[in-house]
């Protein structure tokens, strides 16, 4: 694989970096517990109140502490999987570490621009930094010209393009269901919004996520050679994301929130990411 040094060393400070923010985010205690805090628009918001997220959300920070059990037992041993594979020179392996490089690029932008500001934010730059040259690198390493003779000529492309495009136009309209609303009645911010500066998950995915993936899906369908280089690696980031979506899903539900009908929803997008991720791959020549 070309860039293998410092792939190696940016993969080995990613591991070190988020095995300690996944961690302190778990096992960290202290502060006030629950409590209300009025936002700047007159809203009444539950604090979570304990560890490092205490100042985020009753409805977040639980959100946030179960990706990070999720990164620290699942995208981290994946992380060091695909790497490894990938460095005996297997085309499977790079796409695979370029989709867990694709998660921490991810979560960790999401982190430093939604997170409550607390001890872990030098760390969180530096994690998303790092995830950012390291999938630049492993990107930059696939000669997108010969990708189309590495793949089957009956690879399937609509079954996992079409999933790209119907799951981007779902999550689309769910977070347009969220933003449309408000700017129609006139109260123009959503609840959502809390005591947050904007909506912070649903602009990133509807102004740089679901494009790519709905991108993604449509050059796949079309047999470009930038689709066999985009759909592979999103479908292997989808899936590692919707297990954290997952175990996010879980932990609102332990906190007694409704969580019909995502509760069904979400593991299905999962189930259907893997499946498609399984029968893309399984058609590489190596």
């Amino acid at each position: 694989m070309k860039y293998q040094k410092p792939v190696t060393v940016l993969v080995l400070l990613i591991t070190i970096m988020a095995g300690v923010a996944s961690s302190i985010g778990i096992f960290s205690t202290g502060g006030p517990g629950p409590y209300e805090y009025e936002s700047i628009r007159g809203e009444t918001v539950q604090i979570y109140g304990e560890g490092l997220y205490r100042q985020m959300s009753e409805d977040v920070a639980p959100q946030g502490i179960a990706q990070d059990y999720v990164t620290l037992f699942i995208a981290i041993p994946f992380l060091w999987i695909s790497f490894f594979r990938a460095r005996t020179g297997s085309l499977r392996g790079r796409f695979l570490l370029a989709g867990a490089l694709g998660y921490f690029l991810v979560t960790y932008l999401f982190y430093l621009v939604m997170g409550m500001y607390n001890i872990l934010f030098l760390l969180y730059a530096a994690l998303l930094g790092t995830s950012f040259f390291g999938l630049s690198l492993v990107m930059l390493s696939f000669d997108v010209k010969e990708l189309l003779g590495r793949f089957s000529e009956n690879t399937p492309v609509k079954l996992p393009g079409g999933f790209l495009i119907l799951n981007t136009l779902a999550i689309a309209m769910l977070w347009l269901g969220v933003v449309i609303p408000p700017l129609l009645d006139g109260t123009i911010i959503p609840k959502q919004t809390e005591h947050y500066t904007t909506l912070i998950v649903q602009g990133l995915d509807l102004g740089l996520l679901l494009p790519l993936a709905f991108v993604s899906g449509v050059l796949f369908i079309q047999k470009k050679p930038m689709g066999y280089l985009l759909a592979p690696v999103y479908l292997v980031f989808l899936c590692i994301l919707m297990a954290a979506l997952v175990s996010k899903i879980i932990a609102m539900g332990l906190m007694g929130q409704n969580i019909i009908p995502v509760i069904f929803i979400i593991p299905a997008i999962l189930l259907a990411a893997i499946i498609c991720t399984v029968l893309v791959l399984r058609n590489i020549h190596e």
